[in-house]
């Protein structure tokens, strides 16, 4: 409840109220639909930080902010490689069934494990800029939950969570907050099912419904590790994420489907891609519609 107010708190209140705010952002469209509220945060005059990696496909400097950046140990180049060859990979496979699409899943998994910590260790075993932003006292973290590192720092750092994602291909985000997700109406991601199924394809919704915990996981084994030897207990990343007071969704329900969401979960579709610029060149409406007459009646 703290950050949401604050949220709100950053968008209406004047600089000489403004706050501190940590921004830690997932690469690719993940950054590209953040941006634009990171930057409005920041020039409204918010102190807004953002931390990110040294290399990224698409992550850089913003306007109205401070970017602080760590090392990876792989450079742009590798990143693009690395990623080409993981989706090309997963896009050659069989999905004529139902067993064929799991298997599928369960790779997917597999690959965003590794895509989804490489970043991990870089920020949060760097003790210089740990310790930086440990002096900010920051007011809250605002982070895409597809990548673990943020959640972590977060709790590392002892701050309210903001969580801005578009669906999390293991659905952690419903585990993490009790959410009901129906099995009965509501697909699993890569099932190519619709939210109206036959028999047999709820069953099979059904025991891929079961098997989410499962799924995430194997997915966040790796996160779960690294979140325990940071934050020196055993823990997960369901019971971190768990605690997260605001979820801001990217849901768009012309390539999703409807399902019930928790108090504390707001739909903000449309943020998944860059900012329109005005069209050039174009008539107005009314002198369009007086030729077009024009042309009918002659």
């Amino acid at each position: 409840m703290a950050a949401s107010v604050l949220l709100l708190c950053l968008f209406c209140l004047g600089s000489a109220e403004a706050g501190k705010l940590l921004v830690v952002p997932s690469d690719g469209s993940h950054w590209t639909g953040m941006k634009p509220l990171v930057e409005e945060l920041g020039r409204r005059g918010n102190q807004v930080v953002v931390v990110i990696p040294e290399a990224s496909l698409s992550m850089g400097p913003s306007q109205h902010t401070t970017t602080l950046t760590y090392p990876v140990p792989y450079t742009k180049t590798q990143l693009q490689e690395h990623v080409n060859a993981g989706v090309t990979t997963l896009t050659s496979k069989d999905l004529s069934t139902d067993l064929a699409r799991f298997q599928n899943f369960v790779n997917s998994m597999d690959l965003l494990s590794i895509l989804t910590t490489r970043n991990a260790e870089g920020l949060l075993s760097n003790k210089a800029l740990m310790k930086k932003l440990q002096n900010y006292n920051f007011d809250a973290i605002l982070t895409d939950p597809f990548e673990p590192v943020g959640a972590i720092a977060g709790e590392y750092l002892s701050i309210p969570a903001i969580y801005i994602q578009t669906t999390h291909p293991c659905g952690v985000d419903a585990l993490a907050s009790q959410c009901p997700v129906p099995a009965s109406y509501v697909p699993q991601p890569l099932t190519h099912f619709t939210d109206r199924m036959n028999l047999l394809q709820r069953s099979v919704n059904l025991v891929r419904t079961l098997l989410q915990p499962m799924a995430c996981g194997r997915m966040l084994a790796r996160a779960d590790e690294i979140a325990s030897h940071v934050l020196q207990r055993k823990t997960s990343m369901v019971e971190i994420l768990s605690r997260g007071v605001l979820w801001f969704m990217h849901s768009d329900f012309v390539l999703e489907f409807p399902r019930p969401l928790m108090p504390n979960m707001i739909v903000v579709g449309g943020m998944d891609s860059k900012k329109a610029k005005p069209l050039s060149q174009m008539r107005s409406p009314h002198v369009y519609c007086r030729e077009k007459y024009r042309w009918l009646r002659s």
